[in-house]
């Protein structure tokens, strides 16, 4: 196998117990604001830019549509001094906007309408219906879109409405909500796919129509999905729907409710009841599904809830010679998070999946819609009305501009038959990269199931056998054990560096889904490097003595440090609406702990939440049954050392 000489290098790894530790960590990484900075975009006073729809016209002029049913046209939207025009107003909660052959495209709560100036003075003058479908008159029944396919047409989605007696519970109350829609320019609609819950982000890439889901019920967590005619992506609801003359899918409620419990049914102390006469294993996920029914269609990447994102929006490709080397990736929005990710998809055996990273956070507001404009910069429009956000404001249009200095980042992560292969944009420290606690892989999935949301479930640390560096310093392949189909597998790079200044990834972290190995050859023992310096450095430490165990037992009969129960407050998506010290979209830790709950209260309301008892907030809290109770205990303990 491939040795390298490590003596200097197992030295230097037990030195960094000691001061040389200290002068490596006090040299900072770049960080993401470093390389693209959030530039304000100033609107007329008193304007309130709730953007729920930007496109960007052929004359580099900016189309911004309101949730407030407001159109604008910004002239030269990226100088200093921006001019907004107001075109047309009155229409019913705007949340996308298109333009296509002089025409601005909107679609509204019941309709996808064409607007025109046909005397070119400056103001709509022309509404026309392209066509209309039913509303319930719910609040939750936006609708999203249009895109634009490659030959014209429109794709519009729908989302469900939510149940009377449990609101987190999506219902398809009239025809074709938690549908995608196709519509014709001379308005005639096709049903296209169903099992959509919250639809929000719509996109063509590659030619391709693809969607951002939110997390809710029966949805583990957002994700970025591949829709073609005929699918069933998830989401029951639509299937009442599926029996209608063109529908194109033939899956039914009652096949889908036989193979997986339909019930969310609890006893008294909050626990899940079992269900009866359902083929329904320890847990039940999506692909478990496909096995059944072929029209299932699996997200390209997930997303994972509360990492990257918690309710994901716009979809846009990055266009080619700008943002550096990432072009013809995709970026998704966030408006829960107030950030932008970014997905890297290649096509294996036929399908899409790929890997998915942070891109850039701290946005002013809810990222809802994403624009190239003309001098390359990205147009950023925010709200986060009906749900809360991480940045302070309730509105606003951004602009994102790269510096044009090349990040240290992940450049692209593909699927090997034995691994990964994962190339940079800058060459990596081969010595660092040689080394195999310079990785660490885990693989996990969600459930699927009509609870609010999953914790990620079965999750494995996966073994790494060897690691192989390119000459150029570019790319590395890394063979791991234990690949698994359809999971999601976390690659974290905590060990490697830049050649240039010794500085970590941007982002260390990446996610990527497996929805099929490749076939081919895997890499010979004899081309790896299998050096560890993580079992040198424990093996020359081995005979270090410990503290006595009287203040091992001491530490144990403390709350958990906030850095210790990080780990929990993602896995059950907590900290996906809460802060521990502001309000996010539910109340702060701080602020929960100033009530004095027992632990015995807080593991009451987290199995049956009391919406009355945070007045002010938008978005009540779903119960979480599921939740372990001695992982409830720990939680709660925390929460109660924040007073």
């Amino acid at each position: 196998m491939m040795q390298l000489n490590y003596k200097k290098l197992i030295i230097a790894g037990l030195v960094l117990l000691g001061t040389a530790a200290g002068r490596l960590q006090a040299q900072e990484s770049p960080k993401e604001e470093d390389f693209f900075r959030i530039a304000r975009i100033s609107s007329p006073e008193g304007t309130l830019l709730e953007v729920g729809g930007l496109c960007t016209l052929p004359n580099g002029d900016l189309g911004v549509a309101t949730r407030r049913g407001d159109i604008f046209i910004v002239e030269n939207p990226s100088s200093k001094q921006p001019y907004f025009r107001k075109v047309a107003s009155g229409l019913h909660e705007v949340l996308g906007l298109a333009w296509k052959d002089g025409s601005l495209y909107c679609a509204q709560r019941g309709e996808l309408t064409r607007l025109t100036d046909t005397d070119m003075d400056g103001k709509i003058d022309k509404f026309e219906t392209v066509y209309a479908w039913p509303l319930s008159g719910h609040y939750h029944e936006y609708s999203f879109g249009p895109v634009i396919a490659p030959d014209g047409s429109f794709f519009v989605s729908g989302n469900v409405a939510f149940g009377d007696e449990e609101w987190w519970r999506g219902e398809s109350r009239v025809p074709w909500r938690g549908w995608m829609m196709h519509i014709s320019p001379d308005g005639k609609m096709e049903p296209w796919a169903t099992g959509f819950r919250s639809p929000c982000g719509l996109g063509i890439v590659d030619g391709e129509l693809f969607y951002t889901e939110n997390q809710g019920d029966w949805m583990g967590s957002g994700a970025l999905v591949h829709v073609k005619k005929g699918n069933f992506v998830g989401h029951p609801a639509g299937l009442r729907w599926s029996k209608e003359p063109d529908s194109p899918v033939k899956l039914t409620t009652e096949q889908l409710y036989s193979k997986v419990d339909p019930r969310f049914r609890r006893d008294a102390q909050g626990h899940a009841i079992k269900p009866e006469n359902v083929e329904q294993e320890k847990f039940v996920t999506l692909f478990d599904m496909k096995k059944y029914f072929p029209e299932v269609q699996l997200p390209a990447v997930w997303l994972p809830h509360g990492v990257l994102g918690i309710s994901n929006s716009q979809v846009i490709t990055i266009p080619e010679g700008v943002f550096g080397p990432f072009a013809r990736q995709v970026l998704v929005g966030d408006q829960g998070q107030s950030k932008i990710m970014r997905v890297y998809l290649e096509k294996v055996n036929g399908e899409y999946q790929g890997a998915a990273w942070d891109f850039r956070s701290g946005f002013q507001s809810g990222v809802l819609r994403l624009a190239w404009g003309k001098d390359g910069s990205l147009f950023v429009g925010e709200t986060n009305r009906g749900w809360g956000s991480a940045g302070d404001a309730n509105q606003g249009l951004q602009r994102l501009v790269w510096n044009n200095r090349v990040p240290f980042e992940m450049r692209t992560v593909s699927a090997m038959p034995d691994g990964f292969e994962i190339t940079f944009t800058q060459p990596i420290d081969k010595k660092s990269a040689a080394d195999l606690a310079s990785y660490q892989v885990e693989s996990f999935i969600y459930k699927y199931h009509p609870v609010y949301g999953s914790p990620t479930v079965n999750t494995e640390k996966l073994a790494l056998k060897g690691v192989q560096v390119s000459p150029d310093g570019m790319k590395v392949r890394i063979v791991v054990n234990g690949l698994r189909r359809y999971y999601i597998h976390k690659i974290s790079l905590p060990g490697i560096r830049a050649v240039q200044g010794s500085y970590s990834l941007v982002h260390p972290d990446v996610y990527y889904t497996l929805n099929n190995i490749p076939e081919g050859a895997s890499l010979a023992a004899a081309e790896l490097s299998t050096f560890n310096s993580a079992t040198a450095i424990k093996a020359a430490a081995k005979t270090a003595t410990t503290t006595t165990s009287a203040k091992t037992v001491s530490n144990a009969a403390k709350p958990l440090t906030t850095a210790e129960i990080q780990p929990l407050l993602n896995k059950y998506t907590c900290s996906s609406c809460h802060n521990e010290k502001k309000k996010q979209v539910g109340p702060g830790f701080n602020e929960v702990a100033k009530r004095n709950y027992s632990v015995a209260k807080i593991l009451q309301l987290l199995r049956n939440p009391q919406p009355q008892n945070w007045p002010g907030y938008a978005t009540p809290m779903p119960p979480f049954p599921q939740v372990p109770q001695a992982d409830v205990v720990k939680i709660a303990v925390w929460i109660n050392s924040l007073k």
